[in-house]
């Protein structure tokens, strides 16, 4: 099953007024239309999208074309006609289903389009619509004439959806002059259910129409902002720093980050004198509050004379892990003349990604230099930094 969505944006607007046609009028610093395209594009549900414009405003085209899931045609001298150019252009697809949207309803959600999907899993066509809650009246010369009965009375909105042979076949069949796609579906015999619409769901057709879906969009970024405050109050996420030195003796090799490097020299320490690995694991423990290797690992300890350093970050995240801690990224830098570190960046990511079980893109390794000064820059030794992020949603 593959949905596709046609949004008509051929229309000139002439009830709104203004100098342009209200689909390319600005809305909250962007194009109306932009509003309920970007919805579109962005629904789950939805496999592509064709745009049906004015013949007029076809040199606008290039700039959606450009996106591989966006297709436009030019639309018709009225509605039906647009509607139908769209659905014509998704003959040669494997379109299914398929929701026409007004282009100049900007605030369609989600929701909206999940409701109208779901539908026609069901019934061949379906749409969204709001009761009528206020009295019907009718009147002339001004004067009410009577009062009409609203039971039974909807307001009608889009995405309006159907399945695509179906209501292909119906608007070719149909004569034109229909108000909306419902109309048509229903001459040619569909059955339409009717799904929940909501009141900004708005169409805009009048100016004061603009100032009501600039208050929408304004409550609902403002929804929007308050919900990202709340996830990130919701979360706890810890920062912390490690930095270890190591001093060079009598050898033929150092390991760093995991990594071992022939080099004239080795490195001083009761393990394995991996430097940056200690930083590493210092950082974390620094992030949980848990003091740092010295306090897990003792140098005092005998049993950890010589120790391969993993020993020290493992535990370090098997702590994190136990207390509902996941390691969002970490960064290490090593601090020295010499060996080249670059060479082996790599692997020493790839290492400590698999020591940590983090994807290789959270890991940094990286080196510099004192440009000669302090004992790194006079090759007495190396020294690590590390800062480490956790999260625990």
């Amino acid at each position: 099953m593959t949905i596709s969505a046609v949004i008509v944006a051929a229309g000139r607007g002439t009830r709104v007024g203004g100098h342009v046609p209200k689909q390319w009028r600005d809305l909250g610093g962007r194009v109306v239309l932009a509003w309920s395209l970007e919805t579109m594009r962005a629904s789950p549900r939805i496999a592509r999208v064709v745009l049906v414009l004015n013949p007029d405003d076809m040199g606008l085209a290039a700039g959606y074309e450009a996106h591989g899931d966006v297709g436009v045609v030019a639309g018709g001298p009225s509605r039906d006609a647009s509607v139908r150019a769209g659905l014509e252009a998704l003959t040669s697809t494997d379109t299914s289903r398929v929701l026409i949207h007004d282009g100049a309803r900007p605030l369609v959600d989600q929701a909206i389009i999940e409701r109208v999907c779901a539908a026609l899993d069901t019934h061949p066509g379906a749409a969204p619509a709001l009761a009528v809650t206020d009295a019907l009246w009718r009147a002339q010369g001004g004067l009410v004439t009577g009062v009409e009965p609203r039971d039974g009375l909807y307001r009608a909105q889009t995405p309006q959806g159907f399945h695509y042979p179906e209501i292909l076949d119906a608007h070719r069949a149909h004569p034109g002059g229909a108000a909306d796609d419902v109309e048509i579906a229903r001459a040619a015999g569909m059955a339409v259910v009717i799904v929940e619409g909501a009141e900004h769901n708005l169409k805009i057709t009048t100016e004061g129409d603009f100032a009501r879906a600039e208050m929408y969009l304004a409550a609902r970024a403002d929804r929007a902002d308050r919900a990202d405050r709340k996830d990130t109050q919701d979360m706890d996420i810890r920062t912390g720093n490690g930095f270890d030195v190591h001093a060079f003796c009598r050898g033929d090799h150092v390991v760093l980050c995991g990594v071992q490097i022939a080099h004239d020299k080795a490195l001083q320490g009761h393990s394995d004198a991996d430097v940056g690995m200690h930083a590493l694991t210092d950082a974390l423990y620094g992030a949980l509050s848990d003091g740092d290797i010295g306090r897990h690992f003792p140098p005092s300890d005998q049993q950890w004379k010589g120790a391969d350093s993993r020993l020290f970050l493992e535990h370090a995240m098997s702590r994190a892990r136990a207390r509902g801690f996941a390691l969002s990224n970490a960064d290490v830098t090593l601090i020295c003349e010499a060996p080249k570190i670059g060479p082996h960046a790599a692997d020493m990511t790839r290492t400590l990604a698999e020591i940590t079980e983090t994807d290789a893109g959270r890991i940094s390794v990286k080196a510099t230099t004192t440009e000669g000064l302090g004992f790194p820059g006079r090759g007495e030794g190396i020294a690590a930094l590390a800062t480490v992020t956790l999260v625990k949603p």
